[in-house]
């Protein structure tokens, strides 16, 4: 299961990957024409508009990404059987169809099927698609009907399954959708408590990787909260002063938080260590501040030092709730980095976007005496501080050149190549599968320079690259062939 949820969360990076264009192309849009958002200048228009497909259709991407992550092979047959499993539940569980089941007129279908292109959906026909490649990818069938054999045949099961499927869904979505929106509108009408609340969760279901479902409530259409939709203005309902509350708090805990957290390690490092400690966080921490991209950081003291990891929820809630009480409102794409908040100040919901710098400064020094305190007081084993003396062994120099060299070395550690089943990664992680798990040696891939490892089921492994990690995952594939 949890290796499924895994797979799942690094299925989603895929779609998510792609909203950093789109913020790119509307910040520009909302630079050229902040008050007409378009109406005023043709290139503001045509950019504004571009970027909103992005977001407009992130259902779609979310069935792509899954059907594509999820099937065996990443072949293509999958996205199109998942765009198969997409049109017939927008058909068979639109408003035109369930109104002629239910015999109503179309102002008395339940609104759940109003809703029914969200990311929920698009992750399910994602599931299915994925389901239907692997399962019949490889099917023969008797020579008069040959022709529909093998991938061929994987639409055909799809459209079946999917309409199975509607059935179920025609009496569990209205159900699921009440209850999405009742939670959505429970943590809305506590304000900026209930966006506190929002902040601490995300960062605590990220080890598993279920943060992604929680942001899909709030930031995106399934409870019709949108947040990051309307911040942008491509979806109407958004209120000057209330939307964007879900995502500014993040940036002085991405731009400056978990710097600061990384100085602190940095500082704290034995001495010998902290040459190797210095360049891992140091590259980690400009990744958080001007990507968002967190998971190096994270992932490098997350299972290391848990109870750091639960203090750095804690005061990104804070973070999330104090700044969701002030006038001040940005918003992001892809995630809360320097590129996001700046490419923010002119969309249509931004408020004071300059003062989150002082915001981000105190939440700097927050992290860096909470940290520091825990770390010493508690002789937490964070990056440079390990009980081992491999430091001379973690010497090798990850430049353009030598991904390959690294690779080797992770390979050695997970007991060659004999013992590897699956290989996998994601944006920052190389996933894997061991057949013995006893032959994995931390120290030894830990000596190639990678940020941490981390073991989430009995033969699961995950190393902890960075940004670069598709780089050492091509090598690795190579070594493993």
């Amino acid at each position: 299961m949890m290796r499924f949820f895994q797979r799942l969360g690094k299925s989603l990076m895929l779609p998510v990957a792609c909203l950093p264009v789109g913020g790119i192309l509307m910040g520009i849009g909302y630079w050229i024409d902040p008050s007409g958002w378009g109406a005023n200048n043709l290139l503001a228009l045509l950019l504004i508009k571009a970027g909103g497909i992005l977001i407009d259709n992130m259902a779609i991407l979310f069935a792509l990404g899954v059907a594509i992550g999820m099937s065996k092979d990443q072949e293509g047959t999958s996205a199109l059987a998942a765009i198969i499993s997409w049109l017939t539940v927008q058909t068979m569980l639109g408003v035109g169809v369930v109104q002629l089941i239910m015999g109503v007129e179309a102002d008395q279908v339940p609104a759940a099927f109003s809703k029914i292109n969200n990311q929920f959906i698009g992750i399910l026909c994602g599931l299915i698609a994925a389901f239907c490649y692997n399962k019949f990818h490889k099917i023969n069938m008797p020579d008069f009907l040959g022709f529909f054999a093998g991938r061929r045949f994987v639409p055909i099961m799809t459209v079946l399954i999917t309409l199975v499927a509607c059935i179920p869904l025609y009496f569990v979505w209205p159900i699921v959708y009440s209850f999405l929106v009742m939670v959505g509108e429970t943590i809305l009408n506590l304000g900026p408590i209930g966006a506190g609340i929002y902040g601490f969760l995300n960062r605590l279901l990220i080890p598993i990787g279920m943060h992604h479902a929680l942001n899909s409530v709030f930031w995106f259409d399934v409870a019709n909260i949108n947040d990051i939709g309307k911040f942008w203005g491509t979806m109407d309902g958004g209120v000057m002063g209330q939307t964007g509350m879900y995502q500014a708090g993040f940036f002085p805990v991405m731009m400056f938080g978990l710097p600061g957290a990384a100085l602190a390690m940095y500082h704290t490092a034995k001495t010998k260590k902290k040459k190797i400690a210095g360049g891992i966080l140091l590259s980690a921490a400009l990744c958080a501040f001007f990507t968002g991209v967190t998971e190096p950081l994270e992932f490098s003291f997350m299972f290391l030092a848990p109870g750091l990891y639960i203090a750095h929820a804690v005061l990104t809630g804070l973070s999330v709730g104090i700044v969701a009480a002030l006038p001040i409102r940005a918003g992001f794409q892809f995630s809360a980095g320097f590129v996001d908040w700046f490419l923010s100040f002119n969309a249509p919901f931004a408020m004071n976007p300059l003062l989150l710098l002082p915001i981000g400064v105190v939440f700097f020094g927050i992290y860096y005496v909470v940290f520091r305190f825990m770390i010493t007081k508690f002789d937490l084993k964070t990056p440079g501080r390990e009980d081992d003396d491999t430091a001379a062994e973690m010497n090798i120099d990850i430049g353009n050149s030598d991904y390959a060299a690294m690779a080797q070395v992770i390979l050695e550690g997970l007991g060659g190549a004999g013992n590897i089943t699956s290989v996998d990664n994601c944006i920052t992680r190389l996933r894997l599968e061991v057949k013995d798990r006893l032959l994995v040696d931390e120290k030894k891939i830990k000596s190639s320079g990678a940020a941490g490892v981390i073991r989430p089921g009995k033969t699961s492994v995950q190393v902890i690259i960075g940004p670069k990690v598709q780089f050492v995952a091509d090598e690795f594939k190579k070594l493993v062939k």
